[in-house]
């Protein structure tokens, strides 16, 4: 299996106010790269609630750097003609655009995958498919709202889905489960869905 996982933390509930992002990069089923940015956001205000979740503090990005320079110096590069996964994409996803958007970046074209839907549809028992509800399931142990950490839950979650289908290509276990994979592309996007 090769795909990229990311992951964003928000300093409030604008979904441009990116503080923090974890990038696992995983080739033939092991992950051979894992990477974590604190970055300080185009307006740098923090909501309590989200300070709450993950953690992070102005304080703490205060001397980081804003996203267009992480991204136009890294990111691009791990994005750009990929297959990216995220759990619960959607919300990755609009991350990405609309903090692209803020900076006037245009979006790179690549595919993606929502491990929450193949969760879904391959583990139909679980009470939820909440990214520490399927880890803890699979004992699978890590920090939760970590962006480092998050991304490690979610390339386990997809390895075994793998692993436990006897499938290495990611598009193949998505096919299996009936979820459609995603795009992103300059000017726009392509929702990632699975059939009922």
């Amino acid at each position: 299996m090769n795909f990229t996982v990311i992951d964003f933390e928000t300093a409030n509930s604008h979904r441009s106010s990116v503080c923090a992002l974890g990038l696992t990069v995983v080739r033939n089923g092991d992950i051979v790269e894992k990477k974590a940015w604190l970055v300080r956001p185009k307006i740098n205000r923090f909501n309590g609630m989200n300070i709450g979740i993950h953690g992070i503090r102005p304080e703490d990005v205060e001397f980081e750097p804003e996203f267009d320079e992480l991204y136009h110096k890294t990111i691009k590069d791990y994005l750009v003609g990929e297959l990216v996964v995220a759990h619960n994409a959607s919300f990755d996803m609009s991350v990405l655009r609309h903090v692209l958007d803020a900076y006037n970046i245009e979006y790179p074209s690549f595919e993606y995958v929502c491990t929450v839907k193949l969760a879904q549809k391959h583990w139909s028992h679980l009470p939820n498919h909440k990214l520490n509800t399927v880890s803890e399931y699979l004992g699978f142990s890590f920090k939760h709202h970590d962006a480092l950490d998050d991304t490690l839950a979610c390339a386990n979650i997809l390895t075994t889905i793998g692993l436990e289908r006897n499938q290495k290509c990611v598009k193949e276990v998505a096919k299996q489960l009936g979820v459609t994979v995603g795009k992103v592309y300059p000017g726009g996007y392509k929702s990632c869905s699975s059939r009922k």
